[in-house]
């Protein structure tokens, strides 16, 4: 049974740092696409990153672009989101996901792409 464990969300104030980090169990770690997606109340779930296992290829979403970092250790089997420079908009629920596909196309960065989803874990900034 494959299972996505999420962690590592929190209360911090504006500015600040969290790692996220996603651990996987029940699929090989070596062929996979993994995202991280977050959504706040009323609206859509939104894809935050990507990362490829193949060959390491990244997606970022524009709002995160320079202040956040995905990355992935297969000997752990865990996908990490180290997220910097925190603001109160990077409030939302944030979801880990993979895809034992590991396809890397325009729709990695859509929900639809995804066939295993973890629980959510609630980041929140405050100003």
């Amino acid at each position: 049974e494959v299972q996505l464990q999420a962690s590592g969300g929190g209360l911090v104030q504006a500015g600040a740092s969290l790692r996220l980090s996603c651990a996987a169990s029940g699929f090989t770690f070596d062929k996979y696409a993994a995202g991280w997606f977050r959504q706040v109340p009323g609206k859509e779930r939104e894809v935050v990153s990507c990362i490829n296992s193949i060959d390491g290829r990244r997606y970022y979403a524009d709002s995160v672009r320079d202040r956040f970092t995905i990355s992935s250790d297969n000997s752990n089997n865990t996908v990490y989101l180290q997220m910097n420079s925190l603001k109160v908009e990077d409030s939302a629920v944030y979801y880990c996901a993979s895809d034992p596909n590991a396809r890397w196309d325009s729709v990695t960065r859509e929900v639809r792409a995804y066939d295993y989803w973890g629980l959510g874990t609630q980041v929140t900034v405050s100003s």
